[in-house]
């Protein structure tokens, strides 16, 4: 049997007594996947208020009076539990374009939680954190030009719920076509946002999955 550099480095029986920190995602049994991903999401979703509540805190900075009822009305919804829809995100675009809530602007506690509910590290300085969520960011922007070029319907069960996962939506316990049309509602926020404005689909991570049908777990 080959023998890699790992097992000189991690012992072997260990690996079965840690399986979510020493074992690939390849090894999990399909029990053991969903606990960790419910593990994962757990962290992220942890981050959630806090990104939230700065939303709010910055509502009196935005300078257009119809932007600022928008902002109000749409953090007032995601408190009550509901989905928002399509047209209440997009509506903030010009927000997340430049002051208060554009990449540039971000500031270090918002970059930290945002980088937390992306399962990023948050122990960096603020330059390389805004450097890592534009670049991760811009990756997932792109995906999603192709996705949509490519079409949902083209997708295998499993690659949608991949998909909806990495976007911020715990789909693991989703129905297949509940994540098909979140996925649907995602990638038309994506594809019609411009470079300037991907502070929005940052955010959209956790306004969008929030308080999606199954996620209140």
């Amino acid at each position: 049997m080959p023998v890699s550099a790992s097992d000189f480095v991690i012992p072997f029986p260990l690996r079965y007594l840690f399986p979510r920190q020493l074992l690939v995602k390849h090894f999990w049994t399909p029990k053991q996947q969903t606990d960790f991903l419910d593990i994962y999401h757990a962290l992220r979703k942890q981050s959630h208020p806090e990104i939230l509540c700065y939303l709010e805190k910055i509502i009196p900075l935005i300078s257009d009076v119809g932007l600022q009822w928008h902002m109000t009305e749409l953090c007032t919804k995601i408190q009550r539990g509901t989905h928002p829809a399509i047209h209440d995100i997009l509506a903030l675009r010009e927000c997340f374009s430049n002051h208060p809530l554009g990449m540039n602007q971000l500031p270090a506690f918002q970059m930290k939680a945002l980088s937390r509910a992306m399962l990023l590290t948050p122990y960096l300085p603020s330059l390389l954190l805004r450097h890592r969520l534009k670049a991760h960011t811009t990756v997932i922007h792109q995906l999603d030009k192709a996705l949509a070029k490519l079409g949902i319907a083209q997708l295998t069960a499993q690659e949608v719920k991949s998909a909806c996962y990495l976007r911020g939506l715990n789909s693991t316990h989703i129905a297949e076509e509940r994540c098909r049309t979140w996925l649907g509602e995602w990638l038309q926020i994506s594809c019609s946002l411009k470079e300037a404005e991907l502070s929005l689909l940052l955010h959209n991570v956790v306004l969008l999955s929030t308080n999606y049908i199954g996620t209140r777990r």
